[in-house]
Parts: structure tokens; sequence; C-alpha cells
């Protein structure tokens, strides 16, 4: 048996908090960061003879979502007690849906092919387990927070393809402005359905369940994972079982949690608390009116209407903190081309470096364009460009002042120049002689040197020339 035999098939399923201010059945808050147990009240807690009341932003905030993923919308839905036990679950059931969900057969486009989603549906969270050394603590304020749960179908071929389907979706969120998509506050949680089966059947394999996957990279890093495992044990002619594994982090591997579930072991049945909602098509029509403009729309736009390649238009688009700014900057400076090769590129590296959110970017238009500015007149080069820019990161300072307090600007004088550009013809011989044999490299290597010598500092342009003056003069 051979791995090129095989093809791994994946199903994810993505949780999400959404944005309101109380919980899905309840008036407590859902603020993050509270005393442990401060946003609980009988309701959330499951106490005898509350009753649940369904938050409406958040059944509304369900229907954006699900129509923004090209879902069918249910004209009735309905809510389901899932039953299981769990010491953060204080009424021994979840408010689920399960045969019922807002939304199904929907699909996200990446850049080849569309995921095909499977359903969208509404819940409530649980409670959260502090593990101390002797023991363990369970706060409730997360308990009744709304999640809507993503699933797509087993349609997902590869870690790659799961690595960007969870970017795309994370970027349709955040445009839609439901969630914060926070995983470092556990506001986007993501588990992995995987197994492998032979290439060109239709039947699935029997698949393992992947859980504590707290990021992107460790979605990727863990299905790769598991692809080697599953394919090394049936080589080794032995049995996947069905299971619920986790991924450890540190070790960079999965291990057992517990045997797989599957939906007659939650005993679903209707919620009887609550009624049958209905969806009217004029309710459907009203949110589909109303929303944004989405990544995919706006990277199609930004191709058309800047000349953008689709790649630039990627970047820009995948973050809508980052294509308003783009979009601001252009109210200043008409050259989209260069503004993106800017944020695509120097920009993009501090953002990154410094594990920044674009949307939240502290530079402002006017600052940037400036630096261009001061690129477009030659006052500093590429070089010392990128220097002010990461102290523009760093101060918030205008470039400006950077450039006149650390003495950056460009030296364009030819008589400046000339001295340095001898002694670098003089102390390098041999490259002289092989740019003088047909070694074009040779000169850049030159005007190197001499921007070493004057700390970045030289206009390469100007040098380059005065150097090809000086050595042909010289041959």
């Amino acid at each position: 048996m051979s791995l090129n035999t095989l093809e791994p098939i994946i199903g994810l399923e993505v949780h999400v908090q959404l944005s309101t201010k109380s919980k899905a059945f309840c008036g407590c808050s859902t603020e993050f960061g509270a005393e442990p147990n401060s946003h609980t009240c009988p309701v959330c807690l499951g106490l005898p003879g509350t009753l649940p009341v369904l938050n409406k932003t958040a059944f509304e905030h369900s229907i954006k979502v699900a129509l923004a993923l090209n879902c069918q919308i249910q004209n009735s839905t309905r809510f389901d007690r899932k039953n299981y036990f769990y010491p953060d679950l204080p009424k021994n059931f979840q408010i689920s849906q399960y045969d019922l969900p807002i939304g199904f057969d929907g699909s996200l486009k990446l850049e080849n092919r569309s995921i095909m989603i499977k359903r969208v549906h509404l819940e409530e969270d649980a409670g959260k387990l502090i593990h101390e050394e002797n023991a363990s603590l369970v706060d409730y304020n997360r308990t009744g927070i709304p999640l809507l749960e993503i699933v797509t179908e087993p349609d997902i071929n590869s870690a790659l393809e799961a690595y960007e389907y969870l970017k795309n979706l994370k970027a349709l969120l955040l445009y839609l402005d439901v969630s914060s998509c926070d995983m470092g506050k556990g506001i986007l949680r993501c588990d992995a359905n995987i197994s492998l089966r032979k290439k060109g059947t239709k039947e699935l394999g029997v698949k393992s369940e992947l859980k504590n996957l707290n990021s992107f990279k460790a979605v990727r890093m863990a299905l790769e994972f598991e692809i080697e495992r599953q394919f090394k044990a049936l080589e080794k002619g032995e049995k996947i079982v069905q299971e619920t594994r986790l991924w450890d982090a540190k070790k960079l591997q999965s291990f057992t949690m517990r045997s797989k579930e599957e939906a007659k072991d939650y005993r679903y049945f209707p919620e009887p608390d609550l009624p049958l909602f209905k969806i009217t098509q004029n309710s459907i029509n009203t949110i589909k009116e109303a929303l944004p403009e989405l990544p995919n729309q706006k990277k199609q736009r930004f191709i058309i209407d800047y000349a953008l390649s689709p790649y630039d238009a990627e970047v820009l688009t995948i973050s809508k903190g980052l294509a308003n700014y783009f979009e601001d900057c252009l109210k200043i400076y008409k050259d989209a081309k260069k503004v993106s090769n800017w944020i695509t590129g120097s920009f993009q590296e501090e953002l990154n470096k410094r594990d920044l959110d674009p949307s939240n970017i502290r530079i402002s238009p006017q600052n940037l364009i400036e630096l261009i500015k001061l690129t477009d007149e030659n006052v500093i080069n590429n070089l010392s460009a990128k220097q002010v820019l990461s102290t523009m990161f760093d101060t918030l300072q205008p470039p400006k002042k950077i450039v006149e307090e650390n003495n950056l600007a460009q030296i364009s004088d030819v008589d400046g120049l000339t001295q340095a550009c001898d002694q670098v013809i003089k102390e390098n011989s041999k490259t002289v002689s092989d740019y003088l044999s047909g070694k074009n490299n040779a000169l850049m290597f030159l005007v190197g040197q001499v921007m070493r010598q004057t700390k970045g500092k030289a206009n390469p342009k100007i040098v380059a020339q005065l150097l090809t003056d000086k050595i042909k003069g010289q041959s």
C-alpha cells in the first residue's frame, strides 16, 4: 500500500462565539474576563422551573452567516436537547439543533474550488474547566453563550486546504461583523474529522476526530500528523478505531481521548421549553439585502477597479481592516499598484513581525502615503524607507520627523559620493575586472559596498552610474 493510492477526507466543525451582549437564552452578560461564576443566573445554570428565551440578535447573526455561506434557510427551525454529562455542563444537556438547523447545503469559495457546507446551527456553549495540581475548578461564565456551529461536508482533501478554508471562513465572519474570532479567547474553535480511503472510491474510511486545536497552524499540523499516523497503521495492517484524539502542541502529536460518540449517543429530542421558530422570506430578504461586500466580492472588485493581481487582491482582502486601510490610502494617493506593493510587502512584514491585528492599524494612511512620497521624491531610498517604516510602527511618529532625527536623508550629491566610489573601486579590483569581463552582477556588489560605506543613505541609481562611468573611464 502506498500513500499515493490513498487520499485524506477531512470534515471541519467550527464553533464561533457570536458577538452579543447577552447569552443565547438568558440576560447574563457575555463579557470576557469577568470574575469566575459572576455572569450566571438560574436560566443558564439550568435550575428547576426556569425557562429559556431566544436571543434575537444571535438568531439574526446565524441567518446572516448562513446566507453568506450560500445556504438554504429553513422555513421553520427548532432547538433540541443534546444530552450528555460533563462537569462544566450544569444542566447535563446542551440546547442545540439537530434535524432542523437554521441553514444547510451551502458552500465557501476558495481560490480553486468551493468547499461544501453541510449545516449551520445555533447552540449554547458549555462552561470552562480549570485544572490545578490537586483539583479541577469550573467557571460557568461561558455557559449559555451563543455559539454558531459551521460544519463542512467531508469535502477537504489536504491539511493545506483545511488551513485555507479556515482562513477564508474567518475573513467572512469578520466582514459580517458577527464575531471577533479571537482564538486566544476561545471565541473561534475548530474540531477536525479525518479518514483515509482509496482514491477513486466513494466509501469513507474510519474517522478520528481531532480536538484541542487552538490555532489554524495547529489544525494544519495536527492533520498532517494524523494523515501520517493513519497511513502507517494501515500499512502495517492495523485497523483504524473511531475515536476522539487530543492534539499536543508541545509534543506535536495526537493521543487518544475517548471513543467517538455518534448522534444516537446524545439522545436528541426537541427542546420542550422553546417553540418552533418561523423564518419568513421577508426576513430572509431583509437580512440578505443588508449583507456587506464579502471577501470574494471585494477581491474581484480590487482586481477590476485597481488592476491588481489576484495574489495582491487576495492578500489585501483576506483582512477587512487591511482592505479598508488600502482604500483609505487611495483617497490620498491614486497609484493603487504602488500602495498595494507597500502594504502587501514591507507593511505586512511589520504587522507579522509584531503579530499585530490588521483590523487595528495604528499608523495613519496619511503617514504611510507621506513615506511613499518621500521615496518618490528621492528624499530617502528604499532601504532607509524600510527602516523609517519600522520606526513608525514602534513610535507612531510621522516619517519626516524620523528621517530628520536619524539623519536618513538620501545622499544624491555627486561630489559627496565620488570619494566613496573611488575607494570601493580601489579596494575591489577583482570585482572591477569581473564587471569589465561582462559579469553585470559585479556592479551590484560594488553598489552594495558604497551603500555600506554611506550607511545605506546613498542614492543607488546615482552610485551605479558613477561606478559605471569611472570603471569604463579607467579601462
